[in-house]
């Protein structure tokens, strides 16, 4: 989630003689290509253009092996956050362009802003979102097609509210039913979590069999199952 890829990952898109898009990219063809294992980044936050990146090591995050820290654990079942789901994604997806340590610059762009909002519109794209006094202080944001969830990125403006969101999304998606948890590369962070890279042949095959199953969001009406699915973690 929100790491830049290798320059021999880009992909690029069609383009005619004067450099325009022979193809123009709508929410429709960002759902196509994350069906066809790509995911879209701009070259930087004020380019107008789009690469697609497929990873020859596809990095997931197995729902049935995610681990949590106790400490983590004890930080999620305090009332230090309240979280919820979709109720800004515009403001997620602010946080998740902003600079951060070890990471100044962003792919984040308007153009991919407006895209992955048209998505969220369209009941596609997701956020979880986390706040403390009122205030949002992280958050995630990803795109859900089938049992599949493509993690996008993460923020974090205090300590461990971004790992809250992680943990909060994991039970959402093994509580509705999702298989695939993309992560698109993997980090020493993401595998703390048990996160792992697989060839992209693995990923694929996973992937075509994600989309074909049938999965369920889950909003902020669930509350005593989402709980129920968070302590599920721990064992």
């Amino acid at each position: 989630m929100g790491r830049y890829a290798h320059e021999s990952m880009r992909k690029g898109y069609p383009k005619n003689m004067t450099g325009q898009e022979t193809v123009p990219i709508t929410p429709e063809l960002m759902l196509r290509a994350y069906m066809a294992g790509l995911f879209p980044m701009a070259p930087d936050a004020m380019s107008d253009e789009l690469e697609w990146f497929c990873p020859e090591m596809r990095g997931v995050l197995p729902l049935d092996g995610f681990h949590v820290s106790r400490r983590l654990m004890r930080t999620v079942l305090s009332a230090r956050f309240a979280v919820v789901a979709d109720q800004d994604f515009p403001a997620v997806m602010d946080g998740c362009a902003e600079p951060a340590p070890g990471r100044e610059t962003t792919w984040i762009s308007p153009r991919i802003r407006s895209l992955f909002c048209q998505l969220h519109d369209m009941g596609y794209a997701h956020s979880v979102e986390v706040r403390h006094d009122g205030r949002l202080v992280g958050g995630l944001y990803g795109v859900a097609i089938g049992a599949a969830f493509f993690g996008e990125s993460m923020f974090s403006r205090m300590r461990d509210a971004s790992k809250v969101a992680l943990v909060h999304l994991v039970a959402r998606l093994r509580l509705g039913g999702y298989s695939v948890l993309d992560t698109q590369f993997g980090t020493d962070h993401l595998a703390s979590f048990g996160g792992v890279e697989i060839p992209a042949r693995d990923y694929m095959r996973q992937l075509g069999h994600a989309v074909r199953e049938q999965a369920t969001w889950i909003g902020n009406d669930r509350v005593t199952e989402l709980e129920a699915a968070i302590r599920a973690l721990r064992s």
